[in-house]
């Protein structure tokens, strides 16, 4: 089976992010992000060019949990795609584009932050066998 992929996405939130509603209740994180661009030099070292600003939404539950774990100037990674669309604007056909987030998470290259698990871990410690479990023997042919 083939490895599943999605068009990634890293940046920092450049705007305070912003939760809406639909009519049918479901969520809408929207924020502006901000990519830093970078050109290496031919002595190795690296120089910062222009910043781009793009936008980036999530729906539903997972747009609720990014409301509720970002602010403006958190570095994330998102996991989703882009999305181009049409809209007039002054008489004018303008093409947007924006990055709909399946998953988001903080970057951890960028961010300190203390883990919270939502279960328990099981310990990587042996156990003793059950007693239910016959001892397994080699058998010989």
């Amino acid at each position: 089976m083939t490895i599943h992929t999605q068009q990634s996405l890293s940046g920092f939130l450049a705007s305070e992010p912003q939760l809406a509603f639909n009519a049918k209740g479901e969520a809408r994180f929207w924020a502006r992000i901000g990519q830093e661009h970078f050109e290496r030099n031919d002595d190795g070292t690296f120089t910062q060019t222009e910043t781009t600003y793009h936008d980036l939404v999530m729906f539903r539950r997972n747009a609720e949990r990014a409301y509720a774990m970002f602010n403006k100037g958190d570095a994330f990674i998102a996991e989703g795609y882009t999305h181009t669309s049409s809209r007039q604007r002054d008489g004018e056909t303008v093409e947007t584009e924006e990055f709909v987030a399946k998953r988001l998470g903080h970057d951890s290259a960028r961010t300190n932050y203390t883990l919270q698990r939502r279960r328990t871990v099981p310990s990587l410690a042996p156990s003793t066998p059950a007693a239910s479990k016959p001892t397994v023997r080699p058998v010989t042919l």
